[in-house]
């Protein structure tokens, strides 16, 4: 029986329309973002680490879900193969120890949800940041008030194995409440994936590390690393996109310093110190936080406690220095942690104290920020991973 021409019309636009709707969700798959913020939960009403997703045609946040019943997980890190997520506990007193811990979650590859694999110590008290080498088989952390960092085997299952270095820093420098012993606050990779270098707040260094990615060890590097001014507090450290400069954030006296880095030496030599805030803030009850390079390597960031602002920098790709093109400010207070997502559009500030996390349009030509209008409640927020989110086949 033959069909009316009108009824095959029909079906094609049908057909037509289901196919576009097909692509149309193949396309807002690939357009989203998983993000993952930890937080404080110890004295405040924050659950664990919650699970957002990000539009990346608006910049627009939704929630998905949250892990609970995760101690302090302040600060995360993405496994290389995005399988695994990491978070430090940022505690002092784990299993009747001195000491904080590590806990792994596998990441369900369809929904982002995050389970519990194992938690193992930190070998530090209050462990506050945390990075994974490339291979994808050692995890380093650096312990805040344990003054030291460890490094711990991973599983191929993402499982945390057992600890094969704990260094320990000594020493102190000039501010009596801040820097009576040393605080080891951020540990980072180079990307020749050999040294790890370590801002240690509390001695204003930035020690130099040898690692070995067959066994995982960390050794002191023959040069030992680079001082920073007394009483500069240096805090969070972000390498070049080009691993030819290095820059850190210096918390106490609020500047970023820019340094040339010799990655086969393991070596840095400092080219300039840049202020963070205008020079008439006050330096009572402000402070720095985070640093980042953006994914172009044009521009640098860094944010101000107190003042409640992004610092905005150019980079001069000659020669690694800085140039202040001003500040944003970042819409809550204490941005104790900011992130750039992976396709460099926006920039996601967390405001501690004000539990939301506000989303920024990148100027990719100047480097500037532009409130997007989109922000979401998260209480206590401290750190931003992201994961992308695989696109329908």
């Amino acid at each position: 029986m033959l069909l009316p021409k009108s009824f095959l019309l029909g079906a094609v636009i049908m057909l037509s329309s289901l196919i576009t709707v097909l692509d149309a969700q193949r396309v807002s798959a690939a357009e989203k973002i998983r993000v993952y913020v930890g937080t404080y939960t110890r004295g405040s009403e924050s659950k664990g680490i919650y699970q957002l997703l990000m539009d990346t045609e608006s910049g627009k946040l939704s929630h998905i879900g949250t892990t609970e019943n995760v101690d302090n997980p302040s600060f995360l890190a993405i496994h290389p193969t995005q399988k695994y997520l990491y978070a430090v506990n940022e505690i002092a007193d784990f299993q009747g120890t001195k000491a904080g811990a590590v806990s792994a979650f596998a990441i369900d590859p369809e929904t982002g949800k995050l389970t519990l694999l194992n938690q193992l110590s930190s070998k530090g008290a209050a462990p506050c940041h945390l990075d994974i080498d490339d291979t994808g088989r050692t995890l380093l952390v650096a312990n805040y008030t344990g003054g030291n960092i460890c490094s711990l085997r991973l599983r191929k299952n993402g499982k945390l194995k057992k600890e094969v270095s704990v260094v320990q820093h000594t020493g102190s420098s000039v501010n009596p409440r801040r820097q009576k012993a040393p605080h080891a606050h951020s540990i980072n990779l180079d990307l020749q994936n050999q040294h790890a270098i370590v801002a240690d707040l509390g001695i204003d260094q930035l020690l130099v590390y040898q690692f070995n990615p067959e066994n995982g060890v960390l050794k002191p590097n023959s040069i030992p690393g680079i001082k920073m001014a007394s009483g500069a507090g240096p805090r969070h450290f972000a390498f070049h996109t080009t691993g030819k400069w290095g820059y850190v954030i210096n918390e106490l006296n609020r500047t970023i310093t820019a340094m040339k880095y010799n990655a086969k030496q393991g070596s840095f030599e400092e080219i300039q110190t840049i202020s963070t805030v205008p020079e008439e803030t006050p330096a009572k009850g402000n402070s720095t936080a985070e640093v980042q390079v953006h994914p172009s390597g044009k521009f640098l960031y860094g944010s101000n406690r107190g003042p409640n602002t992004i610092a905005m920098y150019q980079i001069d790709q000659q020669t690694g220095k800085l140039t202040s093109t001003g500040f944003e400010s970042t819409g809550g207070e204490i941005p104790r942690n900011f992130k750039i997502d992976p396709t460099g559009k926006f920039l996601l500030a967390a405001n501690q104290n004000t539990h939301n996390v506000v989303v920024f349009k990148i100027n990719q030509e100047t480097g500037t920020l532009q409130n997007t209008g989109h922000e979401i409640r998260v209480p206590k927020p401290v750190c931003i991973k992201f994961v992308r989110v695989a696109s329908t086949p």
